[in-house]
């Protein structure tokens, strides 16, 4: 630390190299924030990277509140067990410890621990086995609890989100534990409910052990149905491909290999009392390959139209059927395939050379956990099984402004695909493709070197299953920065001499696919410079500012839509 040389921290799936000071003050600054910040560290692996404070002689001031704040905030562990009614002026004091901070999605042993809670409150063992479960996320707490996370315990401590409440500052010593939120679906009585799970310790996932989770709340939402589940798809495909008179259908249309059929269970919608959500149902799409042996086929360019079939899901009984009318099946397309070979008869590109992506010192950014710092952003990374990533508590430092917010949360809370063709089956193809499938259960581990290029920083995504396992996606989310190009230049004819800006974007993304669609969500952050006016003949002038620039892109096939 005493040294100028640079500082290899190696952490994670990166490493960071950062030129450090040399410098006491320095050192006693990161000295105390991390003793502060060690005792809420989510784990080992999540060890912060790198956010010492340059010691500069304006920022002397800074240093000295951060040390005298480090000291302040005591380890939680070594805390005493605070009175029930424990209080301070102007902000209550939290009685409940917590190592994760309250936007960081659930870990995989608290997924398992809200489902133990819920599934060890159910009433008898029958109820308990008929238990499927849906969703399970964070149930995010409100703004005020993350400023407090975000103002004491948490680096870089920001004591100003908090409020100042008469007579001073009052550092609380605990946040309220974190809790879960449960979409829970009992197959034998069609029902679905809401659990609020409290995730007061996390040590033990058995339905005998100690320090379960607590049941805040539990609700039975009447009427309705929540989303379907993979193990659902797969069970409905198979009774359909075993219903006699679907095989019968099949064998009219040229098909009798049962195993080229696909058959996509689709969500009723609703157009009469019948289809009314107190029953589970689906209406299957059908399609149809044209070989065996290649797993890469497109089928879903093969549609089978004419037959109707209705399937109750929750006793996977076909319950409907109908071969309405003969339709031809389209004829076998030569590029059916999606491998590179065949699409070019075999014989792949040899005249595009490797691109290799170099950053010699590391990435700009750092990383702490689910905490991104780049240039002057910051923000937090969170995953759902719905909406897969979100992004929270988005701001800019901007000079002596200081902290400026962007925004709470970002996220893809829905797409619709309405396929609009009036004629049957088709009309009621109108896919809520997070609503109803997920876009977050159906996340990608990402390779390196295809979907994610240059010196990437990886984070796994937890799930629960059907049966409420807990599922693993590694590598899901993708952190990486990329050169964007030419941002901005000026040359000037009198004197010859050229001005250029480099664009550089810092990229956080996931790749999920639901059906036949790729859905790509990409955030990425921008920021420059232009340190000059330069006259323009159409707008007049461009003045001399700092512009700053958030977006959010969702790729959806070969459309791509901007906001």
């Amino acid at each position: 630390m005493a040294s100028a040389a640079k500082k290899t921290t190696v952490s994670g799936s990166f490493r960071v190299d950062n030129a450090l000071p040399s410098s006491s003050s320095s050192s006693i600054s990161r000295a105390a924030a991390s003793a502060a910040s060690a005792p809420v560290s989510a784990s080992a692996g999540n060890a912060p990277q790198d956010w010492t404070v340059a010691s500069t002689d304006h920022r002397d001031d800074q240093l000295g509140k951060k040390v005298a704040m480090a000291s302040m905030i005591r380890a939680v562990d070594s805390l005493p067990e605070p009175s029930a009614n424990a209080s301070s002026k102007g902000i209550p004091t939290m009685l409940r410890a917590q190592t994760s901070h309250p936007l960081d999605p659930l870990s995989a042993t608290e997924i398992s621990v809200a489902v133990a809670t819920v599934r060890a409150a159910g009433a008898t063992p029958e109820v308990r086995d008929s238990m499927r479960f849906i969703e399970v996320a964070l149930f995010e707490p409100n703004k005020h609890v993350v400023a407090l996370a975000d103002a004491y315990f948490f680096p870089p401590f920001q004591p100003s989100l908090v409020p100042k409440a008469k007579g001073g500052p009052v550092i609380p010593t605990k946040l309220p534990p974190r809790r879960a939120r449960l979409i829970c679906y009992n197959k034998k009585s069609n029902e679905t409910s809401i659990w609020i799970v409290e995730l007061s310790e996390v040590h033990a996932v058995t339905r005998g052990g100690h320090h379960r989770g607590k049941v805040i709340s539990s609700q039975v939402v009447p009427d309705a149905q929540p989303p379907m589940d993979a193990v659902e798809y797969a069970e409905c495909e198979a009774v359909v491909k075993d219903f006699p008179p679907f095989m019968e259908a099949m064998k009219r249309r040229g098909i009798e290999d049962m195993d080229l059929v696909m058959v996509d269970p689709w969500c009723v919608g609703y157009h009469s009392e019948a289809d009314a959500p107190s029953r589970r149902l689906a209406k299957p799409l059908i399609f149809c390959r044209t070989e065996s042996d290649c797993p890469m086929e497109n089928g879903y360019a093969r549609p089978v139209e004419g037959i109707y079939v209705l399937v109750d899901m929750q006793n996977m009984v076909v319950i409907e059927f109908e071969d309405r009318k003969f339709i031809p099946l389209p004829p076998a397309d030569p590029l059916r395939n999606y491998t590179a070979g065949e699409t070019r008869g075999g014989v792949d590109r040899s005249d595009v050379k490797p691109l290799q992506i170099v950053q010699p010192e590391g990435p700009s950014f750092r990383v702490n956990g689910y905490f991104v710092e780049w240039q002057k952003w910051n923000f937090r990374i969170g995953f759902t099984p719905r909406e897969g990533l979100v992004i929270y508590s988005v701001a800019y430092v901007d000079g002596s402004r200081g902290r400026r917010s962007v925004a709470h949360r970002l996220s893809f809370v829905e797409m619709v695909v309405p396929y609009g063709d009036p004629n049957d089956p088709h009309y009621r193809k109108n896919a809520f493709d997070a609503g109803e499938d997920g876009l977050g259960k159906n996340a990608h581990s990402l390779k390196k070197g295809c979907d994610c290029l240059g010196y990437i920083k990886y984070f796994d995504a937890h799930f629960t299953n059907f049966t409420g396992g807990v599922e693993t996606t590694e590598n899901c989310v993708c952190l990486h920065e990329e050169d964007y190009g030419i941002l901005w230049k000026h040359q000037d004819w009198r004197t010859g001499l050229a001005e250029v800006r480099r664009s550089r974007r810092l990229s956080v993304s996931f790749i999920c696919t639901v059906a036949n669609y790729e859905n790509s969500q990409l955030r990425s952050i921008a920021t420059w410079r232009i340190p000059k006016v330069w006259y323009n003949d159409s707008t007049g002038f461009i003045c001399t500012c700092s512009s700053t620039l958030f977006c959010c892109t969702f790729r959806h096939g070969c459309r791509l839509q901007t906001w």
